[in-house]
């Protein structure tokens, strides 16, 4: 393979890596805790869209309750982002692992 070929495949694979990023921009996962009493939505380049908190999951008096529910929603949300971050960008690496990527 020449040099003009590796930086043609080169440029290839960053406008597949740029394509690859716009759409986890838009992709959108939920978390949720208590089943679904709290539930989150984050994109998968890990940007929060919505928290959604039932009414039967607000007591006044328990206020720690709610704040783990929210952390376990937020934390499962981010969890399934970056498990579709990762597997998009090994279909644009061929599972090689570039650094600052995954």
């Amino acid at each position: 393979m020449n040099q003009a070929q590796l930086m043609a495949q080169v440029k290839k694979m960053q406008a597949e890596m740029n394509k690859a990023q716009e759409e986890l921009a838009a992709t959108v996962v939920t978390g949720s805790a208590a089943g679904g009493s709290v539930t989150v939505d984050v994109t998968c380049d890990q940007t929060l869209k919505r928290v959604k908190i039932a009414k039967d999951a607000v007591d006044p008096e328990d206020v720690e309750t709610l704040e783990d529910l929210v952390m376990v929603a937020v934390n499962d949300a981010l969890r399934k982002a970056n498990e579709a971050s990762q597997k998009r960008m090994a279909s644009v690496t061929g599972g090689v692992r570039v650094p600052g990527l995954m």
